[in-house]
């Protein structure tokens, strides 16, 4: 069998190949558009890089070709919460007469040959891997059959991944701690002591009783304060613990916890008790993800967990006896927290990052309680 590949249809497969298969781009769809191929990585220097083989005659449709690219970057902008996107626009077709000059957050090249991919002025400056990038082939059949089975492995690999994120799992933690918040509120209700003994209170804090800071959590004032806070849980914990897995779901929510309590400690400077601090944690935690994986999370980012944790916050600042302090203080220890344990595959620099602005927060507020 033979088939005939251009050359442009040539550069076309070995950039896409090289994309995906070594720079970790996947495809995405742009409606309206036509020879053009746009791919996507939130991760890289170049978020978008998009590769176009219509035919560009003159000045004026450059400009025009421009004002698109930059059309539907602003889409992405708001698609994925970014300020910025840098956009990699390489040109297939352009007029040898045509003169280019990069726009801003938009590097434009122009390629005619598999030479111009690997010149030293040319991509390859941006992406040194493509000079020594290779892929065999005896005829053009044997070129497809290559590339299509290595972009087939590389998101086969990705899918796999991001299935054991997304796929429903047995909930196991969730429901103990609901378990464990309903037998404390019993045990607290038909044994006052209990309640005395692990209620926060900033002063007794100060005096050792550390352990106030996370016993806190498990308390609950009355029936209407534990059924509200449970049914939450229920609702957050439930896609936190699938999303993270059973281990790192509790490290957040005990730490936010811990943190919440801090916070409350530091500015409330009363008594309080509840679950709340902690599920703040798990909104922030939330929070972290989506915007981690808000190109496969869509809108529900900014139409779902955003305003859910503003009217939240909301309510607290507007109704009396709500630890407003607490909420706030877990919500950004969940979101540091979630950082600093990572979250699918993992971003040591990110972890890092993450393990540093946790441990700062927390000295912070443990200064401010114990030694301002």
């Amino acid at each position: 069998m033979s088939i005939t590949v251009n050359t442009k249809d040539e550069i076309i497969m070995r950039l896409v190949h090289y994309f995906v298969t070594e720079e970790n781009y996947q495809p995405i769809i742009i409606n309206g558009v036509k020879n053009e191929i746009w791919l996507e990585n939130l991760e890289a220097q170049y978020r978008i890089i998009r590769i176009n083989s219509n035919y560009i005659h003159n000045k004026d449709q450059l400009i025009f070709d421009n004002y698109k690219v930059k059309s539907i970057a602003k889409q992405v902008k708001k698609k994925t919460l970014s300020f910025k996107v840098n956009i990699l626009n390489i040109l297939l077709d352009l007029n040898e007469e045509i003169n280019i000059q990069n726009d801003k957050n938009i590097d434009t090249f122009k390629i005619k040959t598999l030479k111009d991919v690997r010149n030293d002025n040319g991509i390859s400056k941006l992406f040194p891997k493509l000079k020594t990038f290779t892929l065999s082939k005896e005829n053009n059949v044997e070129l497809i059959v290559n590339i299509t089975n290595d972009i087939n492995k590389k998101t086969e690999k990705n899918n796999i991944t991001y299935d054991n994120i997304f796929k429903p799992k047995k909930i196991i933690v969730t429901k103990i701690l609901i378990i464990i918040n309903v037998i404390m509120f019993i045990f607290s209700t038909m044994y006052p002591n209990v309640f005395n003994l692990f209620f926060l209170n900033s002063d007794l804090v100060k005096m050792g009783e550390y352990w106030r800071l996370f016993t806190a959590a498990f308390l609950h004032a009355n029936v209407f304060h534990l059924l509200v806070n449970m049914y939450s849980l229920h609702i957050i914990g439930t896609q936190v613990e699938t999303f993270l897995g059973k281990r790192k779901f509790l490290i957040v929510y005990f730490g936010s916890a811990i943190v919440a309590s801090l916070m409350s400690a530091v500015i409330t400077q009363g008594n309080s008790v509840g679950a709340s601090g902690a599920l703040f944690g798990l909104l922030g935690c939330l929070l972290y993800f989506g915007y981690h994986y808000r190109i496969y999370f869509g809108s529900v980012l900014t139409s779902q967990i955003v305003p859910v944790i503003l009217i939240n916050l909301l309510i607290g600042f507007t109704i009396p006896m709500i630890d407003n302090a607490a909420h706030i203080g877990g919500l950004i220890g969940g979101l540091f927290i979630t950082m600093a344990i990572g979250i699918g595959k993992k971003d040591k620099t990110t972890m890092i990052n993450g393990i540093i602005v946790s441990f700062i927060y927390i000295a912070f507020l443990t200064y401010l309680l114990f030694l301002n």
